[in-house]
């Protein structure tokens, strides 16, 4: 929109200078359609960089209470050459592996420890057993003592949305994450192990005794700040599922400690989120915005 103040009275010699000069007058401010078709390159792609920026555009899925950005995957969506993103084959075949394993070993415990008259098999001294434990609970024994009818929903629930979560962080990892590549896998197989007891048992197979001093100077600890805390030199009895399940949290642990440090997570004081490198280098006009 022109300014009335700063028109120029028709016949003035002013108005007719750029004429005179041989100067083609300037497009006019109402004329959007010209200033869009003379726009450079460069001024058309600050534009965008500018309205992607203010969230005028689809902004990233990406958020600070984002999981898979702590834990250094790219925005969902994003886009890799084709081969190098993991594939589900192989989240299917270790997490096959670690469930086969699970199933397997639990089956021949009981069976074994049924045939001694459940008299523990003795590996290491009185520090690692083969025993039979049924848990009706979670870690630890939690809400072992909870009614059955409240008890196995929650498990099967919390079980199934496990499952879900890590395949959608799975569908996230870019090729360089080869510590989730492996982790997520063995937390998968971990999970269904488990869950298929509480399915066909309404408990838990454990079969692995380990019983040290530091575990009970480590109970010794915790008892002085919970009570009725057990003091005891007895760590809870556990299986291959739970070791899968430890082993690929630790993963998933190491994977996110070493993102930290690279561009683009969001606690390395780089950019944040992939993409974010590419708009940070697109090329900027001050002429640009001003014009647009």
């Amino acid at each position: 929109m022109s300014d009335p103040e700063n028109q120029l009275p028709p016949g003035s010699p002013l108005a007719s200078a750029p004429h005179d000069l041989g100067i083609a007058p300037g497009p006019s401010a109402a004329s959007p359609d010209v200033l869009v078709s003379e726009a450079s390159p460069d001024v058309l792609l600050s534009e965008e960089v500018h309205s992607s920026s203010a969230g005028d555009s689809h902004p990233p899925r990406s958020s600070k209470g984002d999981v898979g950005r702590w834990l250094g995957l790219p925005p969902a969506g994003t886009s890799f050459p084709t081969g190098k993103r993991p594939s589900y084959l192989f989240l299917g075949v270790v997490s096959a592996i670690s469930l086969f394993a699970d199933i397997s070993t639990k089956v021949w415990a009981e069976i074994v420890i049924n045939q001694r008259g459940f008299e523990p098999i003795n590996i290491i001294g009185d520090n690692f057993n083969i025993t039979l434990a049924y848990n009706q609970g979670g870690a630890w024994g939690l809400f072992a003592s909870a009614d059955k009818m409240v008890r196995l929903p929650f498990f099967l629930a919390v079980s199934v949305f496990a499952i879900f979560f890590i395949v959608s962080l799975y569908s996230r990892l870019a090729p360089s994450q080869k510590a989730l590549k492996w982790g997520l896998p063995m937390v998968l197989g971990g999970a269904l192990g488990n869950l298929s007891d509480r399915i066909t048992r309404a408990q838990v197979i454990d079969f692995i005794d380990y019983r040290a001093d530091w575990v009970m100077q480590a109970n010794a600890f915790v008892a002085k700040y919970v009570k009725h805390w057990a003091v005891t030199d007895h760590w809870p009895t556990f299986n291959v599922a739970d070791i899968a399940i430890c082993i690929g949290v630790g993963l998933m642990g190491v994977d996110m400690i070493s993102h930290r440090h690279r561009p683009g997570h969001p606690g390395s004081g780089g950019a944040s989120g992939v993409g974010a490198h590419d708009v940070s280098e697109a090329p900027t006009s001050g002429n640009a915005t001003a014009t647009l």
